[in-house]
């Protein structure tokens, strides 16, 4: 995937704010921001979920953008239990929107990532054209962290793996219950989409195939 990527730095709140731009071949689709899991537990762009969705992505003819949260991969800052990466993303997405006033912008999160985008996607004035949400974590996880539950658009896609040890399944139904949202569940799956991630990555294709008319 080394082939057309580009290495973008923003000046963010906390200081540099790196993005990893995977372009593909041709005119890009659509733009997309791939978030990573969470940076006190080793996560960054280069972590295999969001390098496969990030691979995906090009491929399917998107420009795939993994930025690093703060104090990962040349970001500079401190982890900021996801207020200040909800900050940063809100700047992401002003720098690709700039960039690419008439591409269609999706954000597409994976675990704490996830969660950030879930934040940020509420509090734009503009939104964004598509949000899919993978294995995000709702309220108290078992390694014990806490994650506010976020509101979640009726038209986001969100994936999710049946055994999830990390973001359980169950908080997260929970948690859309009142609002009857769909989740697609793979079965037999944990976290990390083992054994299901080109599957998953298939989803999210369609989905913003779907919604962002790419």
């Amino acid at each position: 995937m080394s082939s057309g990527r580009e290495t973008l730095d923003l000046n963010g709140p906390a200081g540099r704010l790196r993005l990893t731009l995977d372009h593909p071949d041709g005119p890009p689709r659509g733009m997309a921001l791939v978030g990573h899991p969470q940076p006190v537990l080793g996560g960054s762009p280069r972590h295999p979920v969001p390098h496969a969705l990030a691979r995906a992505l090009r491929a399917g003819g998107w420009l795939a953008a993994r930025p690093a949260f703060r104090g990962v991969d040349g970001s500079e800052g401190e982890h900021d239990e996801g207020e200040g990466e909800t900050e940063d993303t809100g700047v992401m997405i002003e720098a690709l929107r700039a960039r690419h006033p008439d591409l269609p912008l999706a954000l597409v999160g994976f675990s704490f990532g996830a969660w950030v985008f879930a934040r940020a996607a509420a509090r734009l004035a503009r939104p964004v054209d598509a949000l899919v949400l993978m294995g995000m974590p709702v309220g108290k996880v078992p390694d014990g962290r806490v994650y506010e539950p976020v509101p979640v658009p009726t038209d986001a896609l969100l994936l999710h793996g049946e055994d999830d040890e990390r973001a359980p399944l169950a908080d997260l139904l929970a948690h859309l219950r009142a609002g009857r949202h769909p989740v697609t569940v793979f079965p037999g799956t944990d976290h990390f989409f083992k054994g299901c991630l080109p599957a998953a990555s298939r989803a999210v294709l369609t989905h913003l195939r779907a919604v962002a008319g790419a």
